[in-house]
């Protein structure tokens, strides 16, 4: 009799577990390699699973760029959604209300391109990277191309010291790395290559500008690019020599 009711105490724990495990937030990340225009705001759109869902750009990488949020607002004009946009560079006297309650106020959260390093700097200065990662847990959809999607990864090739491209490392979210513009800018590739064959880097994904991964849960669940030319790519380390494999593409996005 008591082996019973031990056993109907776990089975009930066990149930309780497993019903909190299926009710928890989906951790998602939609990361391209640069380009993020209206064919991949759409796509998050769809995936706020939101009618009219509310999305907030952030400008860090690009210093609060007036020209990016330019951009930002004619791209997001004609659709069907509540566009925001969340400086970095603001004033105790303007901003009434708190990075966290702005950011976990979204259905998602995009990140413009520009520099990685320096985004990530300031994000931590100001305690961004908590809230971010509050976000991500608490199911907000998170984004970006070029250094809006370096920052998700553990980290990759940048162009944010003087003279010459180098490695810089963004919040882990991902635990692999992550090389943009793989075919518009081939320069990177050698850094990337190298610093995933000697352990610098771990494995990661590279993507053309028109193409993106989608993560959910930390796992690539589906690549979608604009057209049949752009393409993400896998890279990893067999028998110490990189290998490169093209990940199929499920869907044409416009």
């Amino acid at each position: 009799m008591i082996m019973k009711k031990i056993f109907a105490v776990f089975l009930l724990l066990a149930l309780g577990f497993a019903g909190k495990a299926q009710n928890a937030p989906v951790r998602t990340i939609f990361a391209s390699g640069g380009n993020y225009g209206k064919p991949f705001i759409r796509y998050v759109m769809a995936l706020t699973k939101k009618k009219n869902p509310r999305i907030c750009f952030m400008p860090s990488p690009s210093g609060d760029s007036p020209v990016a949020i330019a951009a930002w607002y004619a791209n997001c004009e004609d659709l069907e959604m509540q566009p925001f946009v969340q400086a970095v560079y603001v004033s105790s006297y303007h901003a009434h209300e708190s990075f966290e309650e702005v950011l976990l106020s979204m259905d998602a959260i995009i990140v413009g391109g520009g520099s990685t390093l320096n985004a990530v700097a300031m994000w931590k200065a100001q305690g961004i990277d908590t809230i971010l990662r509050k976000a991500y847990n608490k199911g907000i959809v998170l984004g970006g191309g070029s250094a809006g999607s370096i920052c998700w990864f553990q980290g990759g090739p940048t162009d944010s010291r003087p003279q010459a491209l180098s490695i810089c490392y963004g919040l882990g979210f991902l635990p692999y790395s992550h090389c943009p513009h793989w075919l518009k800018e081939q320069s990177r590739r050698p850094l990337y290559r190298n610093a995933v064959l000697t352990g610098k880097l771990s494995p990661g994904y590279a993507c053309d500008d028109g193409s993106a991964i989608l993560f959910e849960n930390e796992k690539p669940v589906k690549a979608v690019a604009i057209d049949e030319a752009n393409k993400p790519y896998f890279l990893s380390v067999e028998n110490g020599k990189i290998v490169e494999t093209v990940l199929p593409v499920t869907e044409i996005i416009k």
